[in-house]
């Protein structure tokens, strides 16, 4: 596997041995400070390019980077499907390569630049053969931090939860597992690893970042709360989905009222209970039933 200074080495080789690319700069997790590095970490490298037509007719000048396990293009496919896509705004690639290396890189314009560089505060530049990249303030990961709720969105995911829980006990009575599981997942546990958050966000002051997909969430939960949010996730028959709905709905019914308290938001305990008791009810209703109540 290449070395982080031999990929950069490379990247700005290229760079610099290309008239048309006049500046780099560098987004994603390698532009945070405060994300641990690992093997896995992309480069996620934009080159400012003077136009990219010359590049979109060259397929073949991504090879300089390495052999590649797979790479997409997908401005390219959204262009398949129909999508309205000017290639002359930009154009990315994204390579996996056989060392294990992985480079997503944006070619963008210059009239481009001046409207999306610095937009993302992780941004550090790397080469600037003209002093057109403008100055920006020092790398920070602030864009990424939990946000503190309005009561307006605290209100709308409280009721949004206990609306679309009662969906998954319907699907599982019906037997329709595939139904439930993508509700659960799409919005049901959704809300309530958004109440997760806020919660971190409230023992964290709201400086720091859970990551893409909550993928820090774990590292600010309590253990016991952890595993039962993991137990959720087992919905492999219809017996483990009843719990992991059973379980998402206690947990929300715990952290929920917990955040509210702490901004002064009312919580709806009625609403809640009325739900929670439903979907209890729907659990217990025979199969053949012809009526709910």
């Amino acid at each position: 596997m290449r070395t982080e200074k031999e990929m950069f080495d490379l990247i700005l080789s290229v760079a610099k041995r290309d008239s048309r690319i006049r500046a780099v700069y560098m987004n994603g997790s390698r532009a945070n400070p405060y994300v641990i590095k690992d093997i896995f970490q992309d480069y996620d490298i934009v080159y400012v390019v003077t136009e990219t037509e010359s590049f979109l007719r060259d397929e073949d000048w991504i090879s300089v980077f390495g052999e590649p396990i797979i790479f997409q293009e997908p401005d390219k496919l959204d262009k398949m499907q129909g999508r309205d896509v000017d290639f002359k705004n930009g154009y990315t690639y994204l390579m996996q390569f056989t060392d294990g290396n992985r480079i997503d890189l944006h070619i963008q314009p210059m009239e481009m630049l001046i409207k999306e560089y610095g937009k993302d505060k992780l941004t550090v530049p790397l080469l600037d053969k003209d002093n057109c990249l403008p100055q920006i303030p020092a790398t920070t990961d602030e864009d990424y931090w939990v946000k503190r709720p309005t009561y307006g969105q605290y209100f709308s995911r409280c009721n949004e939860f206990w609306w679309v829980a009662p969906y998954c006990a319907k699907g599982l009575w019906r037997e329709e597992v595939l139904f439930t599981i993508e509700v659960m997942n799409s919005y049901v546990r959704k809300e309530l690893l958004t109440m997760l958050s806020w919660k971190v966000g409230i023992q964290t002051e709201f400086k720091v970042s859970i990551g893409k997909a909550n993928k820090y969430l774990k590292e600010y939960l309590d253990l016991e709360v952890w595993k039962r949010l993991m137990s959720t996730f087992n919905m492999s028959d219809y017996d483990s989905s009843w719990n992991a709905l059973i379980t998402t709905c206690q947990l929300f019914e715990e952290i929920a009222p917990e955040v509210g308290k702490i901004f002064g938001y009312e919580y709806n305990y009625e609403e809640a209970k009325r739900s929670f008791e439903f979907i209890k009810h729907i659990k217990e209703l025979p199969r053949d039933a012809t009526e709910i109540y």
